[in-house]
């Protein structure tokens, strides 16, 4: 029977019926943000895409915050005004894939909600908050009026009366969503479920691996740049040394919404970017073709991984129901928005942890189905789970979900 329904999806995606395509949606430009000071890094007002909800989702919200890494200091950020991740987005549309999209086949609990692709344009994952305008640069630090101006925004459409709503956002952003999950909590009531989901969020300190320093120094630069010492929440400045608040591991145990995170503890964007200070050509060999690795090379990515799943274990040692995880050990840095690495995360016979593929293990969290709090700890190196053949790989996501 399964090989029967199997090849019955096989067909009709091939003949269309079955539409695998991701869908495009308006941006919207905020302009009534520039009067709450709303404004990106180049004084410029932030965007965000809309998708509505419709039938049982009507009702049901996906908020989602895009990343896009840091500024360090004024020449950085000044660098990124040139780039759309430091100035508003430009009128057009967008394709919203994975878990965004609103095809049922491939995102069967979420596809028919209000979904929003709010756009990153701060440098400091929607957290700065500076009053004053560099005079020299003329650069605005204001991502967390971006992102209460995008609430109200929300708000207004009709947000407040979600029954259900979703806070996520993939790597800066990702961090932005923990950074702001219990906020984003107190605009429900409590009859509304309310959850956060940090995708490639989980930057590790990683204090006794090598690059310790140069990931403490980033983010103290960072947190100098954008103003934010005085923003972090006090459960971890009372603790600890503002810069260390910055990295999830010391954030996470105190934030009461429920939050589920999504990581390779062979992640591409830490492992490439933030162990060493300075990319040598060789390193960038490396991390950019795995073939080209030697064996000390090697042992520093192997090295990484036993860091981040020993950081996850920790971490969570004594977490409650409210805390889940899927960590798999395919090469990558990012998942929600994409049809490879979540909602068909198991097409290429990857990513599929207790029999389950990410978007599965997410929605029966977020529902309430069942905890989830999954690693891979069998393979001690990074997979290639690449996509080569898009019309077979969907073909058999779609047979995955139909028979699943």
């Amino acid at each position: 029977m399964a090989r029967l329904l199997l090849a019955l999806v096989f067909s009709l995606v091939s003949i269309g019926i079955i539409d695998v395509s991701a869908h495009n949606v308006q941006i919207t430009i905020l302009e009534s943000a520039i009067a709450k000071g709303a404004v990106c890094l180049d004084g410029t007002p932030p965007g965000y895409a809309y998708s509505r909800g419709y039938g049982a989702g009507v009702d049901n919200w996906h908020i989602y915050l895009q990343g896009g890494e840091w500024c360090v200091n004024v020449d950085d950020c000044l660098e990124r005004t040139r780039t759309p991740i430091g100035t508003g987005p430009t009128p057009g549309n967008m394709s919203f894939g994975g878990m965004l999209e609103d095809n049922s086949t491939f995102n069967p609990d979420f596809y028919n909600w209000n979904t929003v692709h709010i756009f990153y344009c701060d440098g400091s994952s929607f957290f700065s908050n500076v009053d004053e305008v560099d005079p020299a640069h003329n650069l605005t630090y204001r991502g967390a009026r971006i992102y209460d101006a995008m609430m109200d925004e929300l708000l207004r459409l009709g947000l407040g009366n979600a029954k259900n709503a979703l806070l996520s956002g993939g790597s800066a952003g990702g961090l932005a969503t923990i950074l702001h999950c219990d906020k984003f909590k107190t605009l429900f009531p409590n009859t509304t479920r309310v959850k956060c989901l940090s995708d490639s969020g989980f930057f590790i300190h990683g204090e006794h691996f090598v690059g310790a320093d140069w990931r403490e120094n980033r983010f103290s630069d960072v947190i100098s740049t954008h103003g934010l010492t005085n923003l972090l929440p006090p459960s971890c400045t009372s603790k600890f040394n503002p810069t260390l608040c910055f990295f999830p591991e010391n954030l996470v145990q105190d934030v009461k919404t429920p939050l589920f995170l999504i990581e390779s503890a062979f992640d591409l964007f830490q492992i490439t970017q933030n162990v060493f200070r300075y990319i040598t050509p060789r390193w960038y060999d490396c991390t950019h073709n795995l073939m080209l690795c030697n064996s000390t090379e090697i042992t520093i990515i192997k090295d990484f991984r036993n860091t981040f799943l020993n950081t996850i274990t920790n971490t969570f040692a004594d977490s409650s129901s409210r805390i889940g995880y899927f960590v798999h050990t395919c090469y990558a840095h990012g998942h929600l928005c994409s049809q490879d690495y979540s909602t068909c995360s198991s097409s290429a016979g990857h990513n599929v942890l207790n029999n389950k593929t990410i978007t599965q293990a997410v929605s029966d969290w977020f529902f309430d189905r069942s905890e989830f709090k999954q690693m891979d700890i069998c393979n001690d190196m990074p997979r290639n789970c690449t996509v080569t053949d898009w019309n077979s790989f969907l073909q058999t996501c779609a047979a995955w979900n139909a028979i699943n």
